[in-house]
This record gives C-alpha cells, sequence and structure tokens, in this order.
C-alpha cells in the first residue's frame, strides 16, 4: 500500500528532509507546500500584478497557494503538521482543521512546550510526535507492522 504523504506547516529548518530520507525504504509519496518562502509570499504579485495594498499582496499569494495546499490536503493518506519554535504557523493551524475536516490522518510534529497552545490540533490528531524520526517510525509502523528498533 503506497501511503500520501503531505508535510505541513514550518519552512525554516530540515524537518521534510529527515522525515522523506528516513522512509526512503518505503512506499510513501511526499508532497508540500512551496517551501521558498519569498516565492511563496510573492507568487501572486509575480504572476498576477503588483499591488500597492500589502493584505492584498498576501491575498493574491495566499489565493495562489491554496491551490497547492488544498489539493495536497485533498490527495494526502496522512497529513504530518510541523509547528516550530520561531515563528506563529497559522496557516499550519488551518492546514490541520481543513484536514481534519476532511477526515484525514494527522500526525503533528511538536514540542511540549506548545502543548497548551496546540491542545485543540492534538486532540484531533492521531498522534503527537516531538521529532521527525518518530514520525518516520509512525510510518513504517502503517506500513509494515514493525516497531522500531
Amino acid at each position: 500500500m503506497t501511503l500520501n504523504v503531505y508535510l505541513s506547516g514550518e519552512i525554516h529548518t530540515d524537518w521534510r528532509e529527515q522525515i522523506v530520507t528516513g522512509a526512503a525504504d518505503l512506499d510513501v509519496a511526499f508532497n508540500s507546500p512551496v517551501t521558498d518562502h519569498g516565492a511563496s509570499d510573492d507568487c501572486g504579485v509575480a504572476i498576477l500584478g503588483a499591488e500597492e495594498n500589502k493584505y492584498w499582496h498576501d491575498h493574491k499569494g495566499a489565493m495562489v497557494n491554496a491551490i497547492r495546499t488544498r489539493k495536497g490536503i485533498e490527495d494526502a493518506d496522512v497529513v504530518v503538521v510541523r509547528f516550530g519554535d520561531k515563528y506563529k504557523q497559522w496557516n499550519a493551524a488551518f492546514d490541520a482543521g481543513y484536514a481534519a475536516a476532511l477526515g484525514k490522518s494527522i500526525i503533528v510534529l511538536s514540542q511540549p512546550d506548545h502543548q497548551h497552545a496546540l491542545k485543540e490540533v492534538h486532540a484531533a490528531a492521531l498522534a503527537v510526535a516531538k521529532e521527525p524520526r518518530q514520525v518516520v517510525e509512525i510510518l513504517t509502523y502503517v506500513l509494515t507492522g514493525k516497531l522500531p528498533g
């Protein structure tokens, strides 16, 4: 069985690469949003034309990015949502809510100090992991029935 996994959330660390590398021997197809922050922020105005007002600049980008995000989440069997330490990932919380509304299996990747702020997101998840390695171990178990070690 192939699992389609969407990797949502924080874009400032290599957590995605750790999961993709760790799952290289598994039957998993990965997808994610555009992780080039500048391209993601400016895609709307670069394609559809400049905006003087920052609100409309951001709005155009959000709409264009939503095409990819919606498709990735809708096609996913599992949605991994990473909440990093430095920035508030409101978009990741939105992605988790969208995935939950679609009945997707969600794995949250976050640190314990965010437990209170993410309690509703954690409650919707089927697993809450702290390390990318744990996500790989979950995917391995789901696909093979094998425990780590």
